[in-house]
């Protein structure tokens, strides 16, 4: 088989993340629409994140957060968005690169979306790994929507050889 020279993976992943840029572009004009809601999972070392001290010493590689009630001053560019969230009864700016984006979950409708950050971002494997038991406090993996007909997940390692 000839060697894929386009990187027909990285486009994708490309044209995804707009998906994601897409939609949080329209809840930063207009708020969520009904019942949907966000859980986002980032790598927290990834080239391009900011967020406090206190907030990488908690969660040292990966964060799940969510956009739902309470949020602010969500801003999107072509590369990333800010988003202000509640830690703990103090509030915290985070700035996040679509490129560090692991998972995009929308509960209500079950859609998501999976990103490989390694491959995407040159993220390494030290900072790619999962949360441990000694870890109680990191957060876990966008869960994956249940198998339902007519799924809505997309997981970009089914277009690729293994």
């Amino acid at each position: 088989m000839a060697e894929d020279l386009i990187r027909y993976d990285i486009l994708a992943q490309e044209a995804l993340r707009g998906v994601v840029r897409k939609v949080l572009s329209e809840v930063a004009r207009t708020g969520l629409p009904g019942e949907h809601h966000f859980f986002i999972s980032f790598v927290t070392k990834a080239p391009g994140v900011r967020m406090s001290q206190r907030l990488l010493e908690q969660y040292d590689k990966e964060m799940t957060i969510v956009l739902q009630n309470q949020f602010g001053a969500l801003r999107v560019t072509e590369t990333g968005f800010e988003v202000e969230l509640s830690f703990d009864g103090r509030p915290e700016l985070l700035a996040i690169p679509f490129s560090a984006v692991k998972g995009f979950f929308d509960p209500s409708v079950q859609f998501g979306l999976q990103f490989d950050v390694e491959r995407v971002a040159g993220v390494d494997d030290e900072i790619e790994a999962e949360p441990t038991e000694e870890t109680p406090l990191a957060p876990k993996p966008v869960p994956a929507a249940p198998e339902t007909p007519g799924e809505k997940v997309v997981s970009l390692d089914s277009f690729r050889k293994k």
